[in-house]
């Protein structure tokens, strides 16, 4: 089988880092990630979004100190130290962009 190559059919891609290390490590899993992707991806879909951002899990962005992280593509933000909280100002700034 040989891979396709078409175009990503989102505009907007929003990379959550889920990334969990030991308990004695910094990570962005120990600080609540796993609720924000939760609580964009829930946000994108009751604004009907879903066809045109996709939330996704991500692996460690290598920012471990700073996080919580969260980047946007293709707008190229990146967003750190984000809280549960910070959720609805994401979303706002990730519709509001071209």
């Amino acid at each position: 089988m040989t891979a396709e190559r078409t175009s990503v059919p989102y505009q907007k891609i929003v990379f959550v880092c889920v990334n969990r290390r030991e308990p004695h490590e910094t990570c962005c899993a120990h600080r609540e990630s796993e609720a924000i992707a939760a609580a964009l991806k829930a946000r994108v879909k009751a604004l009907g979004l879903s066809r045109a951002i996709r939330v996704s899990k991500s692996g460690c962005q290598d920012l471990c100190a700073k996080g919580p992280n969260v980047m946007v593509f293709p707008d190229y933000v990146w967003y750190h130290g984000v809280a549960p909280g910070d959720v609805e100002r994401i979303i706002e700034d990730v519709v509001r962009r071209p």
